[in-house]
């Protein structure tokens, strides 16, 4: 089974689908972007952050995590959800309010 991990900007609600598990735990230690004072809280799979190496091997995804959360300070942090997926991150960006309804009403 392969480890992911999400990236939840704090105040916010999870965009994407949650990494599929029966019970999730928040990591202790949150994401954060010096330059605008923005964390992001963790959550992985409880089983996997169980295991005796989850250190050895979530090191390289948290360091892809954090890049990713470094990077969206130029774009004000809208990115307010990214997941680990191997060596990709994948960025969920909140719909706006002002964006238009995808539903159509007669």
């Amino acid at each position: 089974m392969r480890l992911k991990i999400a990236a939840i900007r704090s105040g916010t609600d999870p965009v994407g689908k949650l990494p599929e598990a029966a019970f999730h735990t928040w990591l202790d230690t949150p994401l954060y972007c010096p330059k605008c004072d923005v964390t992001y809280n963790m959550v992985v799979d409880w089983d996997q952050a169980a295991d005796r190496w989850f250190a050895d091997s979530s090191r390289p995804l948290i360091t892809l995590l954090r890049k990713a959360v470094f990077m969206g300070h130029g774009t004000d942090h809208r990115v307010t959800h990214f997941e680990t997926e191997g060596v990709i991150v994948k960025s969920f960006v909140a719909p706006s309010s002002s964006e238009p309804s995808p539903i159509k009403r007669p």
